[in-house]
């Protein structure tokens, strides 16, 4: 998980704050699905457990974690490339 350059093209963005898991890795799932190989994934989160269980997932289902930040005291963004269908 290293540094994302800044020029990198986000490609589509959601919001999951307020939800829990299991619900943040499917929302997260979900939307992955719904994008072409090579796209981004910006997620916005504000459920520690979930700043860890989504990137170690993700990576179980073969895409690449670009980025894990937490950003303030309750949120975290997380930054996915899908590598595969």
């Amino acid at each position: 998980m290293g540094d994302v350059k800044p020029d990198i093209k986000i490609d589509k963005k959601i919001n999951i704050k307020g939800l829990v898991c299991p619900y943040t890795f499917v929302k997260a799932k979900l939307a992955v699905e719904d994008m072409e190989v090579g796209e981004t994934l910006e997620i916005l989160l504000d459920y520690e457990e979930a700043s860890r269980s989504i990137p170690k997932s993700m990576e179980d289902h073969g895409q690449k974690v670009l980025k894990v930040e937490k950003i303030n005291d309750t949120d975290w963004i997380i930054l996915i490339k899908k590598e595969k269908e």
